[in-house]
């Protein structure tokens, strides 16, 4: 029996019916252990086939590239975790806003409102709409998980840094594969994602309605990438844990990430990070109570489980169904993970 069988029985029976194409990879203590792709970019003449390094939109897996930016930074002495932004964000001075930090936002308890409705948005206003709307709970209050406070998180790191958002992720994550606007010439290569009236079949372009007003490049989604990217980002943060080098940030810094920042009884708060809450959460039953993790709308996820020093990433195009509800299929994926790895 192949090592991996439960998972590929989980993968096969889902392609073609919960996605057209995916790319899965686990690694145990640090090493790539398995990598496969299913499927096709899409679901009719214009479809090629998925490889191990076929590109993926991230969605809101953006977010912990942003986060691990922020930390960066924060570890540079560039910013601090627990200091007010009202230099970078001067609207706020004289607000509720004004006590907002950067913690906060990587917690998603800034109590900046969740989103909006992409139709009422100007794409050159999109940034200032994010600074000025009203909070929707006083900040530390609560967790509201909030495309918005990324949004402003990536435009923080821009106003420190001096460089836009894809620099500077492009220089701490310099891999060729990952990055925000792909050319033109390749997204027919790019799994797709969902058809809607604006656009007809988004592919090779984000599908987030407000990146895509904002030419792409957001701190809350917006990246394309591969499942060893993915990968490659966790690890990061699961050898901090594991007693490996950490990479770009201190261990202790990355530790504090997958630690609780903020308590919610569906899913607990990192910093960037989702943290394991209970058995209903799209990692499954079988990963531990340590273990933390991100989903991205489109069908993209990764969750590291610490106790068993193992990391699963799941990239897929679940939208291209239709906007259910996939963290069964996540949960099944990563039930037969630690079923494989056990085994």
């Amino acid at each position: 029996m192949e090592r991996f069988a439960r998972c590929e029985d989980v993968l096969r029976q889902a392609c073609g019916v919960a996605f057209t194409g995916a790319v899965a990879r686990i690694e145990h203590r640090g090493v790539p252990v398995y990598e496969r792709a299913f499927g096709a970019t899409r679901d009719d003449e214009a479809q090629r086939p998925v490889y191990v390094d076929t590109r993926f939109d991230l969605a809101s897996l953006t977010k912990l590239f942003v986060a691990t930016v922020a930390l960066q930074m924060i570890a540079a002495g560039r910013l601090a975790l627990d200091e007010t932004l009202e230099r970078w964000f001067p609207q706020w001075r004289g607000l509720p806003q004004e006590r907002i930090t950067p913690r906060m936002l990587l917690a998603h308890t800034s109590g900046i409102q969740s989103g909006a409705d992409y139709r009422t948005l100007l794409a050159d206003r999109i940034v200032t709409f994010a600074i000025e709307r009203p909070l929707a709970a006083p900040p530390g209050e609560r967790v509201i998980y909030s495309d918005l406070g990324f949004i402003l998180l990536g435009a923080l790191i821009e106003r420190i840094s001096g460089v836009s958002l894809a620099s500077a992720i492009r220089s701490l994550f310099p891999s060729p594969s990952l990055g925000f606007t792909p050319p033109a010439r390749e997204r027919s290569s790019i799994v797709a994602t969902e058809e809607d009236a604006w656009r007809g079949r988004v592919q090779g372009t984000v599908h987030d309605e407000k990146a895509a007003l904002m030419g792409g490049c957001a701190g809350h989604a917006g990246l394309f990438g591969t499942a060893a990217d993915v990968a490659a980002l966790t690890e990061i943060y699961l050898a901090a844990d594991c007693g490996r080098a950490s990479g770009p940030l201190p261990a202790d810094l990355a530790r504090e990430a997958t630690r609780e920042a903020a308590f919610d009884p569906v899913l607990r708060r990192g910093l960037g990070w989702a943290l394991k809450t209970n058995a209903s959460n799209s990692c499954g039953e079988r990963f531990g109570a340590s273990s933390f993790g991100h989903t991205g709308f489109v069908g993209t996820c990764v969750w590291a489980d610490p106790q068993r020093d193992v990391l699963g990433v799941l990239l897929t195009n679940t939208v291209y169904f239709g906007r259910g509800d996939s963290r069964a299929l996540r949960a099944a994926f990563y039930d037969a993970l630690v079923e494989d790895i056990e085994a």
